[in-house]
C-alpha cells in the first residue's frame, strides 16, 4: 500500500508542472548515448509519449556525428574537423544527408511510433523550412549558417498533433544545391528561437556544466558563462552547448537546460521536479 500511495504522490508533485506547461513547445536537441544506446532510447521514447500525452508539445531536433564518420571511414571517404566543425565536401554532403534524413530520423520516427507517439520526420529542405548560407566556403564546404526559418511548417504539424523529428540539413535558394550540414546544437537554438518555445533542452553526455571541482552548477547566467569561458571551465565541446543556450534564450526561450541523457528517463527528471537534475541557462 505504501508503494502506491507514493506512486500517487509523485504523480501530484509533477502536476503543478504538467498544468504550467500544457500546451506548451519544448525543443529537445536528441544526442549522445540517448540516440545509441538501445536501453536510453527506449526510455526516451518513453518521456517523450509522457510529455505528447499531458499535453506538451515536444520538436525534436537531432544529430548524428559519429554515425556520419562511421559511414564515411566504411566507404572509404575522408573527413576532417576545423575548429570542432566537420568540413562538408560534396562527397561528404552526400553521406550526411543519407545518415541523417534517410536513416537517423526515420530511426527515431519508427521508435516514437512504436511506443504510441504521432511521430513524422522533416529536415529543413522541406518546404524550405530552413535555407543557410555557407559558414566559410573555402575553410568548411557546404557545412551552413542558418539564414532564415519558416515556423508555420512546424506549428502547422504541432496542429495536427504530430511530433516533429528535424534532421539538421538546411536548403539553399539556388536551383540544384545540395543544400547545407548544419550544426545540431544550434539547429536546436534557432528552431526554438522561431517557434517562441517555452524550453529548449539538450541531452548529452555530461552532468550538465561542471564548475573546476567537477560539481554540478545548477544555473547560470550570459554573465557567468562569460566568466567560466575565460577562466577556463567551460571549454572544449561544452562551448557550442553553451553557446546554442545563450542564442536561444537571447531569442526569446525562456529556459535553455543542459541535461544527462545517460540517466534514464532524464527529460522527465528536469521537467517535473522542482531540483531538475541539470544545469539551467536563463535569459537576462
Amino acid at each position: 500500500m505504501q508503494k502506491k500511495i507514493q506512486t500517487v504522490q509523485t504523480l501530484l508533485d509533477a502536476l503543478p508542472f504538467i498544468k504550467k506547461f500544457r500546451d506548451q513547445i519544448f525543443v529537445i536537441k536528441y544526442g549522445g548515448s540517448a540516440q545509441i544506446d538501445e536501453k536510453l532510447k527506449a526510455k526516451f521514447a518513453q518521456d517523450i509519449l509522457l510529455l505528447y500525452t499531458v499535453g506538451i508539445k515536444p520538436v525534436i531536433v537531432h544529430g548524428g556525428g559519429k554515425r556520419i564518420t562511421e559511414i564515411l571511414g566504411r566507404l572509404q571517404i575522408d573527413t576532417k574537423f576545423i575548429d570542432g566543425q566537420r568540413v562538408t565536401t560534396p562527397e561528404v554532403m552526400e553521406i550526411v544527408e543519407m545518415v541523417l534524413s534517410g536513416d537517423i530520423n526515420k530511426e527515431i520516427v519508427s521508435l516514437l511510433n512504436n511506443h504510441g507517439a504521432k511521430a513524422i520526420g522533416i529536415s529543413g529542405k522541406d518546404a524550405h523550412f530552413i535555407t543557410a548560407r555557407p559558414k566559410d566556403f573555402e575553410k568548411f564546404g557546404y557545412t551552413g549558417v542558418i539564414d532564415r526559418i519558416d515556423p508555420a511548417v512546424v506549428e502547422n504539424l504541432l496542429e495536427e498533433q504530430f511530433v516533429p523529428v528535424i534532421a539538421p540539413i538546411a536548403a539553399s535558394d539556388e536551383i540544384g544545391h545540395p543544400g547545407y550540414n548544419i550544426n545540431a546544437d544550434l539547429c536546436a537554438s534557432k528552431v526554438a528561437a522561431a517557434l517562441k518555445a517555452k524550453k529548449i533542452i539538450f541531452l548529452t553526455d555530461t552532468p550538465g556544466v561542471l564548475d573546476k571541482e567537477k560539481n554540478l552548477i545548477s544555473t547560470l547566467t550570459k554573465e557567468k558563462i562569460d566568466l567560466l569561458k575565460k577562466d577556463g571551465t567551460i571549454s572544449g565541446g561544452m562551448i557550442p552547448k553553451v553557446d546554442a543556450c545563450l542564442e536561444a534564450v537571447e531569442g526569446g526561450v525562456e529556459k535553455a537546460h543542459i541535461i544527462d541523457g545517460r540517466v534514464e528517463h532524464s527529460l522527465l527528471l528536469e521537467i517535473f521536479t522542482s531540483e531538475g537534475i541539470g544545469t539551467q541557462v536563463l535569459g537576462a
